[in-house]
């Protein structure tokens, strides 16, 4: 994991009159598992990364990358156009996930491959947390404690990594007869030891197999090795004393980010310390602009909160601000979270169900009625006012609410009778909301981890990226090996054929 921008430890002293002036940091003080500077001209550089690797940073040059030199062989020896189909659309699934953690840093045995697994593969995942580290005096004046922040990292990274490895032993199973390809260098081995018949006959054998194998539909899997499918890097991570964002990617889509930016605004104490507020990432996946924004804002059940929650977000709109750098030949990266083609807003957004008395509300949850609820839900009765979140998008809720749960328990606080527990009217305080073209939500569940006080939220969506340059599929696995060895495969076919002498059978 790399520090971008890292600055010396501050001193007590300072890092208090920091966050009081509500000084912000640089705007490439954030941790990622490669680089990308927005001040390197992709049109003659490309980043190549390898997340195993101890310095993963390398930068080839274009006229000597695999891709370029591909379309350069297929130019030259005259490649039918049908033999590869070049797409300029893309279909990319993006799970994007919530969560409240209550304060409570993460224990070894945690297991997030069920939050984090998906029924398709996904080729982004967006993570937001709140309260990730205690809201007391220490951690909202003091340093910054990044040891929990640390330890979910660690936790999912390996839950993303293995659910890779799970994915390629179940397509294994479900696959059991699946006969060996030959590869191309073998291929071209046997190349003058046969005549140009048998040779072709090899070639379309070795070419049917692998299309037989090829799954054709929307979210098509990968087929390829083991070592050649994709692993996930972090791309950016973010934390605001509790407010914890961090977003992953696919490895080979890594060379298509740009432009990684992060924006902080507080809003707790005094408007501005960062026990309540936002974390934002902002990036460039080939020509789409996305904002990610994550938010904890203001808490509580008092009449006219939601007003203070209102005003939270009014505050978070106009204060978040990206330092745009002009590059030669490159648009001007967005300003502002409104200024993005797509952005995702998550987070713990704490409004709750207004005039709701106790019993009610413990009856409509015993029957399970959640539409009666959701017609007292602030966000929505806000939202339909137009006071926030106007022509913003939410999917249908169709589960319980994600707080006020006893700990360790599937009981919510509301049902004890203890006078000493903090009565909670149960509410949808964890929520996702997105705005922009090519956006499609998929899915909008809960989880059922009961390490905290709230039920993680997540979705899955799927973004449509149209005029993609050299996109050869829609699969998840669309660089992988197997595909540059087919299109080398067919390519020097045609130069085989073509050139008959060196299949001549002497009499």
């Amino acid at each position: 994991m790399k520090t971008e921008g890292a600055s010396p430890k501050s001193s007590w002293p300072k890092v208090v009159a920091k966050k009081w002036l509500n000084i912000k940091g640089g705007v490439d003080d954030f941790y990622s598992d490669y680089t990308i500077t927005a001040t390197v001209d992709k049109s003659d550089l490309r980043r190549r990364k390898n997340c195993s690797e101890e310095n993963p940073y390398v930068v080839v040059p274009e006229e000597l990358s695999a891709e370029s030199w591909l379309m350069e062989e297929n130019e030259r020896l005259r490649v039918n156009q049908d033999t590869v189909a070049i797409q300029n659309n893309l279909n990319l699934r993006m799970f994007v996930g919530t969560w409240n953690v209550g304060g409570k840093s993460p224990h070894e045995g945690l297991n997030l491959k069920d939050w984090l697994k998906t029924p398709q593969p996904t080729d982004i995942y967006v993570l937001g947390f709140q309260e990730i580290v205690p809201l007391n005096a220490g951690n909202v004046l003091g340093a910054e404690d990044n040891g929990p922040a640390t330890k979910w990292l660690s936790l999912i990274k390996q839950a993303l990594n293995s659910n890779r490895d799970e994915d390629l032993d179940l397509q294994d199973q479900q696959q059991p007869n699946i006969k060996p390809r030959m590869s191309f260098s073998n291929l071209i081995s046997l190349e003058d030891e046969l005549d140009q018949e048998d040779f072709e006959r090899l070639m379309y054998s070795n070419k049917s197999l692998s299309n037989s194998n090829v799954d054709n539909s929307d979210s098509p899997r990968c087929l390829s090795k083991r070592e050649d499918s994709p692993r996930f890097c972090m791309v950016a991570s973010k934390q605001m004393v509790g407010v914890f964002l961090c977003v992953w990617a696919r490895e080979d889509l890594c060379q298509y980010i740009s432009s990684l930016r992060v924006s902080c605004v507080g809003r707790g104490i005094m408007g501005y310390l960062g026990n309540k507020g936002s974390v934002s990432i902002s990036m460039t996946l080939h020509q789409k602009t996305f904002c990610f924004v994550c938010t904890h804002l203001t808490s509580g059940e008092k009449e006219g909160t939601e007003v203070k929650r209102n005003s939270d977000v009014t505050e978070i709109l106009r204060r978040t601000r990206f330092p745009q750098k002009r590059l030669a030949g490159k648009p001007i990266p967005p300003g502002g979270i409104m200024d993005h083609d797509n952005i995702i807003w998550l987070g713990d957004l704490n409004y709750r169900l207004s005039s709701s008395s106790f019993g009610d509300t413990y009856e409509l949850l015993k029957n399970n009625d959640w539409q009666t609820l959701l017609e007292k839900d602030q966000l929505r009765l806000e939202q339909r006012a137009g006071r926030i979140f106007k022509d913003w998008e939410e999917g249908q809720i169709c589960f319980a609410p994600t707080y006020k749960y006893l700990a360790n328990s599937d009981h919510y606080v509301v049902q004890t009778s203890s006078p000493k527990k903090k009565r909670r009217t149960p509410a949808w305080c964890d929520r996702i909301l997105w705005k922009g073209d090519g956006l499609k939500q998929m899915s909008y569940v809960r989880g059922e981890s009961k390490f905290s006080d709230h039920r993680p939220v997540y979705s899955l969506f799927s973004v449509q990226m149209k005029n993609v340059p050299n996109s050869i599929n829609n699969s998840p696995c669309a660089t992988t090996k197997m595909q540059r060895e087919e299109l080398l495969v067919v390519t020097r076919t045609q130069s085989c054929i073509q050139s008959k002498s060196r299949f001549s059978v002497t009499a």
